[in-house]
């Protein structure tokens, strides 16, 4: 063969150390002279080769198991497998396939739950739940039980004047969307009290306002109010005074927002769907010209704390005294008991009446005149049988009057004697009690010795 020819690959077999494995025609022979060199007759092919990955600091770290490397046993692994890719687990998944974000728990851990506490689960069962505990529910008020429950709680109020009870007793309540109630019935009231009584409706609505009624609750019951404000005035003539006074210390109490008086409108389930000024009713219209006149006031805001004035209990003492000193007076002149009936309960501190049984008496000795004993005693028993002057009113009365007898002597030298002619009379008649007569100071008459004792006193 040729030097140039070149040997087919179809023809011959090669062995890897270049060894000739057969030939096809049997023309070569054995000897190592006569073979040519089969590796220069091979045809030169470059040989694809795989680009090794170097190892990652992991892998490096990582030790080898019986000869084989870990890293090879982690590429081998998917990555999405949650057993433990080092050889020291047990090949368990971690914690039990619980662990991870976005498992369903352990296999079987579904049995495990005592029970299902949302009814709206599939798997809650009632019968599972334990014991209930249950509660009573107080049914929803109709407008006739509303009127009939509120309405002895406020005229209990007027006499206690505790906001706090009233706060209890009316949370008991299931009032549902009629709660504006409270405040409408509650001003209604008071437009036939005195002043005191007003003063005591707007601190109540002050204290309910936040923790049982809301701002709108409070609106629509001052809309409930102007709506039948005709109504009122035919019972008592200053209602649109009146209640005007309640709208600007509702505003001055932050009850009210400013805004309504000027943007006045009434609810959606009033008899009207809104009103303006022109078309407003004339007894609304002077309601809120009287709550803008007050809130307009220079420091109206502060005015407006006193807005029905200082009644009751509130005034001092010497006041009340000379209130009372000056209704003795006017009756003396005028001998009108029904007059001096009506002054007395305008006051409004029957807790001080005895201070009217104490100048009256005193007058009685100071005058020393049968006519005015007279007079005295038919105001004393005209007061006493309308149970305005109570039993123990009139005893201390009588018994301040016996304290201050020594004081008294040293002006009226005869106090005692008027004091007992007129104790017999009231007992008469059934003013006084016979405990009351008893405690009389009877001052016991001097007697002298005879005249052989040149006039000395006898002790």
């Amino acid at each position: 063969m040729a030097s140039g020819d070149v040997l087919s690959p179809e023809v011959e077999v090669f062995q890897q150390n270049g060894e000739v494995e057969g030939d096809v025609d049997g023309n070569f022979s054995d000897s190592p002279a006569a073979s040519p060199n089969l590796n220069d007759l091979r045809p030169k092919l470059k040989a694809k080769r795989r680009a090794k990955r170097s190892p990652s600091k992991e892998e490096q770290q990582l030790p080898s198991t019986n000869g084989v490397n870990a890293s090879q046993l982690s590429r081998s692994k998917p990555r999405y497998d949650r057993k433990s890719r080092t050889a020291y687990g047990r090949g368990l998944p971690k914690k039990g396939g619980a662990g991870g974000k976005g498992v369903w728990g352990k296999p079987g851990c579904e049995l495990d739950i005592d029970g299902v506490i949302d009814e709206k689960d599939p798997n809650y069962d009632s019968d599972a739940q334990g014991n209930y505990e249950l509660e009573t529910i107080a049914p929803e008020l109709t407008p006739e039980e509303v009127e009939k429950t509120i309405k002895p709680v406020i005229q209990e109020y007027f006499e206690h004047g505790d906001t706090s009870e009233v706060a209890v007793t009316l949370g008991e309540l299931n009032l549902g969307h009629k709660k504006h109630e409270i405040a409408t019935h509650a001003v209604s009231m008071a437009l036939d009290k005195h002043d005191s009584h007003r003063e005591m409706t707007s601190r109540l609505i002050s204290d309910l306002y936040g923790n049982i009624l809301t701002h709108r609750e409070m609106a629509a019951a001052f809309d409930s109010i102007l709506d039948d404000l005709s109504d009122l005035t035919l019972d008592t003539p200053d209602a649109p005074h009146v209640v005007g006074s309640f709208i600007a210390r509702a505003v001055a109490d932050d009850v009210l927002p400013p805004k309504y008086v000027t943007n006045y409108k009434l609810s959606g389930d009033s008899k009207q769907a809104s009103k303006t000024s022109a078309t407003l009713p004339p007894d609304v219209q002077a309601a809120l010209d009287r709550a803008h006149v007050l809130l307009s006031m220079k420091h109206g805001m502060v005015r407006l704390d006193n807005v029905w004035g200082v009644g009751g209990g509130q005034r001092p003492v010497k006041y009340l005294i000379k209130k009372m000193n000056m209704l003795l007076r006017e009756y003396l002149s005028s001998r009108d008991i029904q007059e001096a009936t009506r002054c007395l309960q305008e006051l409004e501190v029957p807790h001080f009446h005895h201070e009217l049984v104490y100048e009256a008496v005193v007058t009685v000795l100071e005058a020393g005149s049968e006519q005015v004993g007279t007079a005295i005693l038919m105001l004393l028993k005209s007061l006493a049988d309308a149970i305005i002057l109570t039993v123990d009113q009139m005893d201390r009365g009588f018994d301040r009057v016996f304290e201050s007898m020594p004081d008294i002597v040293l002006d009226v030298p005869n106090a005692h004697t008027i004091l007992e002619r007129f104790s017999e009379e009231c007992f008469n008649k059934r003013v006084i009690t016979n405990r009351t007569k008893a405690k009389v100071p009877i001052r016991a008459r001097k007697r002298f010795v005879s005249e052989g004792d040149g006039g000395r006193i006898k002790e």
